[in-house]
């Protein structure tokens, strides 16, 4: 693991480390984690944008008819 100084604002440090007591981990857990969240956010986002791209109307209209026109169960239905 590689060492990173950063500076943030007073008022993030100590939200943070707030947090971070609640959950019972130590700041650079919750700081590894709060990154790596945000890494997933960005990088999902990024392949969903790039796999719409990839769709068709044609494509998802073909896939809807292999779907069965039935009336849900009630634990499904809205």
């Amino acid at each position: 693991m590689s060492m990173v100084s950063i500076h943030l604002p007073r008022s993030l440090q100590d939200k943070a480390g707030e947090l971070a007591h609640q959950d019972g981990i130590s700041f650079d857990q919750f700081v590894v984690s709060a990154v790596a969240e945000k890494l997933s956010v960005l990088l999902t986002a990024d392949y969903l944008e790039k796999r719409a791209a990839r769709s068709s109307q044609e494509a998802f209209e073909h896939a809807l008819q292999d779907i069965p026109d039935v009336e849900p169960e009630p634990y499904d239905a809205l």
